[in-house]
């Protein structure tokens, strides 16, 4: 199997996963705020899952950038 067909695969599998996890989302009914309610704790740890996620998106975006802001400054100085 050569590289693009795997890619495809790949992709097509998670496109299944994505539309079933999409699918598994059911919509409150009423029109009070104590329909909303069971959701807090899972609103809560998504949004804090995602702070979490952006704070390491950031950390490795540094760790790669420092580097070569240091080179870029180096070379400057010779």
């Amino acid at each position: 199997m050569n590289r693009t067909r795997l890619e495809a695969f790949s992709d097509g599998v998670l496109a299944i996963i994505i539309i079933i996890m999409v699918l598994e989302i059911r919509v409150p009914h009423g029109n009070d705020f104590k329909v909303l309610q069971p959701l807090i704790p899972l609103v809560g740890s998504n949004f804090f899952s995602q702070r979490i996620s952006g704070a390491l998106y950031v950390l490795v975006a540094l760790i790669w950038l420092i580097p070569l802001l240091k080179d870029m400054w180096w070379k400057r100085l010779k």
